[in-house]
């Protein structure tokens, strides 16, 4: 089944239709409390990301699921082909410098950032090494694709990195997510079996 498909564009600010939607899928594929709760709150998780990645362009947010594997999905088609722009990134970062990536949210955010932009000149602005972690090959339908699982993978033993996968919320709860190239599209999709 697919949820209805929600139309996301640059400035927007009322992102409250994606957590009713979670709700009502869970209601209609007959989740327990726990499971609704569980589903809602993976949506909500992908909201905070939502202000930034916007600004490349439009998205959408629907659920997919069979049986009981549920996708969130949100899909961002930028406007135009976007080149690095560093004075950009640096302005989403608080201090405005240069600084690691940190917790999990934004490290997912920031794949997704690099896949909307040239990843041959982000790499040499960005800290990327958690990017590099969690990349894989041949997954699904993406020409390129990076796991939370991969990542996770290979975070196993790094104080730092564990650290913040045990304190994320979406590390902790999704089954997998994957910020993946389709087309002229980057999508994140989280993963979740109930």
């Amino acid at each position: 089944m697919k949820s209805d498909v929600y139309r996301l564009e640059k400035n927007m600010t009322d992102f409250q239709r994606i957590p009713s939607e979670a709700e009502r899928v869970a209601s209609y594929n007959s989740l327990d409390e726990r499971q609704s709760r569980r589903l809602r709150l993976l949506s909500e998780e992908l909201i905070g990301m939502l202000p930034e990645l916007l600004g490349f362009g439009r998205g959408e947010f629907w659920i997919e699921n069979e049986g009981k594997r549920f996708e969130l999905h949100v899909s961002v088609t930028p406007d135009s082909v976007l080149d690095l722009d560093k004075d950009r990134i640096l302005s989403v970062s608080s201090s405005g410098e240069n600084v690691a990536t940190k917790g999990i949210m934004n490290k997912i955010r920031v794949a997704a950032e690099m896949m909307l932009m040239t990843y041959g000149e982000t790499t040499t602005e960005y800290q990327c090494d958690f990017y590099d972690m969690g990349m894989v090959t041949d997954l699904h339908h993406y020409s390129s694709a990076w796991s939370l699982n991969s990542y996770k993978e290979q975070a196993s033993g790094q104080s730092e990195e564990w650290d913040e996968l045990e304190k994320s919320i979406i590390a902790n709860l999704a089954d997998d997510v994957i910020v993946g190239v389709t087309g002229k599209k980057v999508e994140i999709v989280v993963v979740k079996n109930f």
